[in-house]
């Protein structure tokens, strides 16, 4: 029963991640709000590309990761990855973003990445 919820969380995880990714490939300026410190007028919009093109390879790596080498595999990876949405909370607070934002979103992910990574090493 353990393994498919692993899975499960795993996968949704990841393609969430993707998705963000490509949202800041789209629509950076949205992206950007919807992170919680939204881009300034006329600043420089290769940031923002970088951060989807970040997230977006995080996701693709996981993905690959478990279908190729596993939910251990997996499992370290997530653990791993877990320190990027910590980081991103904390820039969200020194930056002006809103404390709903920084730990409802950011601290939140990095819960279910962890999360995610133990139900990885259980199954």
């Amino acid at each position: 029963m353990l393994t498919p919820i692993a899975y499960g969380l795993a996968i949704a995880l990841d393609l969430l991640i993707l998705f963000i990714g490509g949202r800041f490939l789209i629509a950076p300026r949205a992206a950007a709000a919807g992170y919680g410190v939204p881009a300034k007028p006329g600043g420089d919009p290769a940031y923002l590309t970088v951060k989807g093109l970040r997230d977006g390879t995080y996701a693709l790596v996981g993905l690959a990761l478990l279908a190729f080498a596993g939910a251990h595999a997996e499992a370290w990876f997530m653990l791993a990855v877990a320190i990027v949405p910590l980081g991103d909370t904390l820039i969200v607070l020194r930056h002006g973003g809103t404390r709903a934002t920084a730990f409802g979103i950011h601290f939140t992910t990095a819960v279910l990445v962890q999360l995610s990574a133990a139900l990885l090493f259980a199954s």
